[in-house]
């Protein structure tokens, strides 16, 4: 329903979990919803508010401890965001402002970089991402180069 788009097929995903089709604009209206949902310290509220106000205070359980998702809500206060499969990334700010990516060969490495970016466009300090999107281009085990995303 946050998406405001029709869902065309559904599916499970690799955690079995249902899976449901979607836009990356209706990705990223949802995200924006469950970002700007009040989210007070009560049981008072939205379900969206309940769902953000569970991912920002405890992020490691949305995407583990040191994952890029988790350091980017533990860094950014009252966002939420997700990573997901074939190279998919999603988050909601505060102010109701939100991104959705798609990286189009499916590869994960590419992911937080690009959303840091897309954060800072979307008024996120850059001092506060950055860090988080900094990723290594390897060659034989040393940084030889630098994921530069081109919005």
């Amino acid at each position: 329903e946050l998406t405001g788009v029709p869902v065309e097929h559904t599916t499970v995903d690799g955690c079995g979990a249902a899976l449901f089709s979607t836009t990356l604009v209706g990705l990223a209206r949802s995200f924006g919803h469950l970002g700007r949902a009040p989210h007070d310290s009560g049981h008072a509220g939205t379900p969206e508010g309940r769902v953000a106000r569970a991912m920002s205070t405890h992020p490691w359980l949305v995407a583990g401890t040191g994952r890029d998702a988790t350091r980017f809500m533990q860094a950014v206060p009252g966002l939420v965001a997700k990573d997901g499969a074939d190279g998919v990334y999603a988050a909601g700010l505060p102010d109701g402002g939100a991104v959705a990516i798609k990286i189009a060969d499916g590869s994960a490495r590419p992911r937080a970089a690009v959303l840091a970016a897309a954060l800072a466009v979307a008024g996120v300090d850059p001092a506060l991402v950055a860090p988080i999107g900094a990723t290594a281009v390897l060659g034989h085990g040393e940084a030889v180069g630098s994921v530069e995303p081109c919005l």
